[in-house]
C-alpha cells in the first residue's frame, strides 16, 4: 500500500508542474547581467600611469590545481621597464580549456595584478583560441596612461607603487 501512496505522489509533482508556465531565457538576445563579484575571465591590471601589476613571480601559476596558467617571468633594464621593482611577466598565458575558475590564482597574486571580470562570453570554435596570452589579458589603457616600456614616474621608487601612491 505504501509503494502505491508512493508513486501517486511521485505523480502528484509531476502533475503539479505540467500547467505552470516554463521560464526561458532569451540568451543571445537578453544578456542577464551578472552580479558585481561574479568570476569570469582574467584580467591583468595596470598601474595608474600605465605600467603593469604583474611582476613575475609565477606564484599564480603555482597555485593552480588544474595547470592552466603559464608565467615566464624577465628582468626590466632601465631602458626597457614594463613593472616597478626587478622582474615582470614577459610570457603570460591562461590556458581557458583547462581553467575551473576557482580564483586561487586571484588569491596567491601578491600585487593584485590579475583579477576576475564579469566577462563570461569566451566559447569558441577553435581550441587554441582558448589560450589567452598577454595581449589578451592585459586591462586596456586608460585616458592618461602610457603604454609600457616606460620609467617610473618622477620621484617615485617601486614601493610608492605597490602602497597605491603613484596617479596619472
Amino acid at each position: 500500500m505504501s509503494k502505491l501512496l508512493d508513486a501517486i505522489s511521485g505523480f502528484g509533482v509531476t502533475f503539479s508542474t505540467m500547467f505552470k508556465k516554463p521560464i526561458t531565457e532569451q540568451y543571445p538576445d537578453d544578456k542577464t547581467p551578472t552580479q558585481a563579484r561574479y568570476h569570469g575571465r582574467h584580467q591583468l591590471n595596470r598601474y595608474a600611469d600605465g605600467l603593469e601589476k604583474c611582476i613575475g613571480c609565477e606564484l599564480c601559476a603555482w597555485a593552480c590545481p588544474a595547470d592552466a596558467i603559464y608565467v615566464e617571468g624577465a628582468d626590466n633594464t632601465e631602458s626597457e621597464r614594463f613593472s616597478p621593482g626587478e622582474r615582470y611577466g614577459r610570457v603570460y598565458q591562461i590556458n581557458y580549456l583547462r581553467c575551473i575558475g576557482c580564483g586561487l590564482c586571484i588569491e596567491a597574486c601578491p600585487t593584485r595584478a590579475l583579477t576576475m571580470t564579469n566577462d563570461y562570453e569566451m566559447a569558441d570554435d577553435n581550441r587554441s583560441d582558448l589560450i589567452y596570452d598577454k595581449d589578451k589579458l592585459l586591462a586596456p589603457l586608460q585616458p592618461g596612461m602610457t603604454r609600457p616600456p616606460h620609467a617610473m614616474a618622477e620621484g617615485t621608487t617601486d614601493d610608492d607603487y605597490y602602497l597605491g601612491r603613484v596617479t596619472r
